[in-house]
């Protein structure tokens, strides 16, 4: 059975959460944290010898293609459609002094 939860328990979670509970909020967050423990308790109940640990729900795989080049050294078609070019490059605006 689950620990039972105490006045001091639901006042230590309250002061650390910055909670002001009044004591209809005290009781409902007893209750609660009861429940709490009881579920955790039914589910330690479960035989998991056989069951592999899991980091992820979903298997975790590299989606992300092979970065190669396609386009490869295409100089020309590349600066085709440039407004300005000089020496083989895109020449821009001076934008510092």
């Amino acid at each position: 059975m689950a620990e039972k939860i105490t006045d001091e328990m639901i006042d230590y979670v309250s002061i650390l959460a910055k909670l002001d509970l009044d004591d209809r909020e005290r009781d409902k967050a007893r209750e609660d944290m009861q429940k709490m423990l009881n579920y955790i308790d039914k589910l330690n109940e479960l035989d998991t010898v056989d069951v592999e640990p899991l980091s992820h729900i979903l298997s975790v795989e590299n989606v992300f293609r092979e970065d190669v080049v396609t386009n490869g050294d295409d100089r020309e078609n590349i600066l085709a459609n440039a407004p300005e070019k000089k020496d083989g490059q895109f020449q821009v605006p001076k934008t510092v002094e």
